[in-house]
């Protein structure tokens, strides 16, 4: 067999089960569209003036999601506002269709997008249940008045 015959004959077998191309994934294993989306969605929470923003990573910590993100607003109806506007630009950009709960009271909405969990929280709600320090992230000081 010829070095061309090999060379041609390699690129057209199967890769190997499990094998991931080096650009899919980054940082610590977790996927490119994963790490994108998650770009998205902070983007989208400073774009709409969310307030006190925390991403933590939950790799190694947990299997329910790579990250886990919290944010205030500072009215129902901005939690509301800032969730649709979230829900919105996530399903343009990437076609996912996400499942939102809370959206009706507007204290605490929480959307799961399968690999992100993002919980979008009036100050006092968030205060009370303290997401951050359960995962072992610090909370953010409140924005002076």
């Amino acid at each position: 067999m010829t070095k061309a015959a090999k060379t041609a004959a390699k690129a057209r077998s199967p890769k190997k089960a499990g094998a991931t191309p080096k650009a899919a994934e980054k940082k610590g294993g977790i996927p490119a569209s994963v790490l994108k989306l998650h770009k998205l969605i902070l983007k989208s929470l400073d774009d709409d003036k969310a307030e006190d923003i925390v991403s933590i990573d939950l790799t190694g910590k947990s299997s329910v999601a790579d990250y886990l993100v919290i944010a205030s607003g500072r009215s129902s109806r901005q939690v509301g506002a800032i969730a649709e506007h979230l829900i919105e630009r996530i399903a343009k950009e990437t076609g996912k269709k996400v499942r939102a709960e809370g959206k009706g009271s507007g204290d605490w909405i929480l959307i799961d997008t399968g690999d992100i969990v993002i919980h979008i929280f009036r100050p006092e709600v968030r205060g009370f249940y303290n997401l951050e320090k359960m995962w072992g992230a610090a909370m953010p000081e409140p924005a002076a008045a």
